[in-house]
């Protein structure tokens, strides 16, 4: 958030007598022993505000009327060095024709904004409702997506021809596409609630995505007990990977939720996540899973499978474990998949499914519904066979 504060002892001519280096975020990412400021050497009044502590800020110095005043443009890492810059030249631009007449507007002071304007003033204001993992996602989509397309178009001006146009133009990327339009879709409408853009004129709303084939690898009995094989003659040597594999297994959870599975969030009969890709989450211990458990050491650092262990040490294990199973193409991931399939093959509703795998959304469990209906399928075909010898038209 940008905050003004009027400093009147501070002249803007006599800026605090500290080094003037370039901004860049090679400079930003130093660590700092004390508290201060370091001012651009060629953007004047543009700096980077750092504490003992390690806080750092963007800010810009300027002169209104009589007073000097410190604008907090964004703090970093959050915002980089580049962003920083943009809205610091656009803050002293502004300030530089204060007093001065200016035409009427018929819109919001700021309605001539570009995208790449916006970005750093959307990032600043709305970052924070990202985790961390999905701010280096979305932040690679604005960079690499977005500000090719819209970087250069006023933030007001874009309309629903422009999506369709930038749609059309990512068809050997239809992943990417439909990962961003949502991300997109959000900072427009961000951009309506500050006043940048008309409401109600989103012009991601009502984007079809591209229907793309999503590849469902589910493991089979003949597969699940060579599997099974290989993981208990694996346990002696690889005893928290092959523990952490089997959790995978029998909770149908994600592989994070088991690298960062704590003890004191395993109940009797749940394991109870503060937190997970949906939000607080809620497993369903099992017999089989309570038994891995307990074979596991506690470790003082809470954590199930322990400090030192890292989820490039439980790729490396999988990769050599399903090769040995004889399943070279069953990421992990697909563990969660081979979960669902059992439950639904078991009689488990959709609804119920969901609840057990997490989902926050309906529709991301719609995607075994074709498992389902073989499942139906399959007691229809047993019932008219029942009926049919009931009625002696079978012997």
């Amino acid at each position: 958030m940008i905050r003004l504060r009027a400093d009147p002892a501070c002249e803007s001519s006599q800026l605090p007598d500290v080094r003037r280096e370039r901004l860049t975020g090679n400079l930003a990412r130093r660590k700092f022993s004390t508290s201060g400021y370091i001012w651009d050497d060629e953007l004047k009044g543009f700096a980077l505000r750092h504490t003992a502590s390690g806080g750092k800020t963007w800010v810009v110095q300027y002169r209104h009327r009589r007073d000097t005043r410190r604008v907090t443009v964004g703090s970093f890492p959050a915002m980089k060095a580049a962003e920083a810059r943009r809205e610091a030249r656009r803050i002293l631009a502004d300030a530089s024709l204060d007093g001065l007449p200016t035409p009427p507007r018929k819109r919001s002071p700021d309605a001539g904004m570009s995208f790449a304007e916006y970005v750093p003033i959307f990032w600043t204001h709305y970052a924070a409702h990202w985790k961390p993992s999905t701010q280096r996602t979305n932040r690679a989509y604005i960079r690499n997506h977005f500000i090719p397309a819209f970087g250069e178009r006023i933030i007001g001006s874009l309309i629903r021809p422009d999506i369709v146009a930038w749609r059309d133009a990512m068809t050997r990327k239809e992943g990417a596409f439909n990962r961003a339009i949502p991300i997109l879709s959000v900072m427009l409408g961000y951009a309506e609630t500050l006043g940048y853009r008309p409401r109600g004129s989103n012009p991601c709303k009502g984007i079809s995505r591209y229907k793309r084939r999503v590849k469902e690898r589910f493991l089979s009995a003949r597969e699940y007990q060579r599997l099974a094989t290989v993981l208990h003659a694996q346990s002696a040597t690889m005893p928290i990977e092959t523990a952490a594999i089997w959790l995978l297994v029998y909770l149908g959870a994600r592989k994070g939720e088991i690298l960062g599975l704590r003890w004191e969030w395993i109940g009797e009969a749940y394991i109870d996540l503060p937190d997970s890709k949906t939000g607080p989450k809620r497993l369903y211990l099992n017999r089989q899973a309570a038994i891995i458990l307990s074979g596991l050491t506690r470790q003082s650092s809470g954590r199930v499978l322990g400090d030192a262990f890292r989820p490039r040490r439980l790729d490396n294990a999988w990769v050599e474990i399903r090769s040995v199973a004889g399943i070279p193409d069953v990421r992990l991931h697909d563990l969660r998949h081979s979960f669902a399939s059992v439950a639904i093959g078991h009689g488990i509703s959709l609804s119920k499914l969901g609840g057990l795998l997490g989902h926050a959304l309906p529709e991301t469990t719609v995607r075994y519904a074709h498992l389902a209906d073989d499942t139906i399928g399959e007691a229809a075909s047993r019932i008219s066979g029942s009926m049919a010898r009931v009625l002696g038209l079978v012997s």
